[in-house]
């Protein structure tokens, strides 16, 4: 596979992201082949962007569509706007490839008020990816492509030493369903594994610092670490995911792609979905589900 799959890629090239996953993927593709790319981000992908060096660099998405060559979207679903950048780019007669940056509800990030847009080609990073993007879509028109993103991170995730803290890392992410329980499952998998914590035969002296979502409003969780005060708990201020693996013994959250790359890294995993939550949908057979435990 290409070093990075930006390369041959025509120009101009307009990048729309939003959601941080397929943002992390594309920036860190661009690399120093910036020339002719026009970049457009919102949200999460405002911040990824201007870290890279790659901010920004048109007024507006239409100017970044606007006598583009072609188009390479995000799959988020916390906005709109990447659908509306390939909507955007039909109408212009552009081609367009769309990212798809986790395992699960492919076929739903293309549709927005019961209207569907699909790419003419689709990315994918891994062969989970690709197995479950075959299910949904032209399988001839699906690329795996490498993450540059995920070496990176895994690059600099620190190995357990004797000095590395006693420590579950605990990676949040927003459910989008209350599970029928009137409660955000996020905390619902929160409250479960603050509950089941005792029986998961970790060290008496453990810390647990929970890393809030990219998208999280500031101070989200603030409540909850105050209603567990007999818990030593922390929010994580590394700055990057391969810094808070790496302080980090174990790992534990819902579904997120941090999950992946802590078993990558070594780290034991623990899947904190509760039972009546739906059955967690990362294929990774390493994952240990709190649930079954019981």
């Amino acid at each position: 596979m290409r070093a990075s799959p930006i390369n041959d890629l025509p120009r101009p090239l307009a990048v729309v992201c939003h959601d941080a996953g397929a943002a992390n993927i594309i920036l860190h593709a661009i690399g120093e082949q910036a020339d002719g790319i026009r970049i457009w981000t919102e949200g999460p992908a405002d911040g990824i962007a201007a870290a890279l060096g790659h901010p920004r660099n048109t007024n507006s998405l239409d100017a970044a569509l606007d006598g583009a060559a072609m188009l390479l979207s995000g799959t988020g679903w916390a906005s709109d706007l990447e659908h509306q950048a390939r909507a955007g780019a039909r109408a212009r007669g552009i081609p367009s490839i769309a990212v798809l940056d986790h395992w699960v509800n492919y076929p739903q990030r293309f549709v927005r008020n019961g209207q569907e847009v699909l790419p003419d080609r689709w990315w994918v990073t891994d062969n989970f990816a690709l197995a479950e993007a075959s299910r949904h879509f032209d399988p001839a028109r699906i690329d795996l492509v490498p993450n540059l993103y995920a070496r990176a991170q895994l690059a600099g995730v620190a190995p357990i030493t004797a000095e590395t803290a006693n420590r579950v890392l605990y990676v949040l992410e927003p459910a989008r369903s209350d599970w029928g329980r009137h409660t955000q499952g996020e905390f619902q998998a929160l409250d479960y594994f603050a509950e089941r914590l005792p029986g998961l035969r970790l060290p008496a002296d453990i810390e647990i610092t929970l890393r809030p979502h990219p998208s999280d409003p500031s101070g989200k969780y603030d409540e909850w670490i105050a209603r567990h005060a007999n818990m030593a708990l922390s929010l994580d201020q590394s700055g990057s995911i391969s810094q808070a693996i790496g302080r980090a013994r174990w790992v534990a959250g819902c579904e997120s792609f941090a999950l992946a790359l802590a078993l990558e890294a070594g780290r034991p995993v623990f899947c904190t979905l509760p039972p009546h939550a739906p059955q967690c949908r990362l294929p990774h057979d390493r994952i240990i589900h709190i649930k079954a435990m019981e």
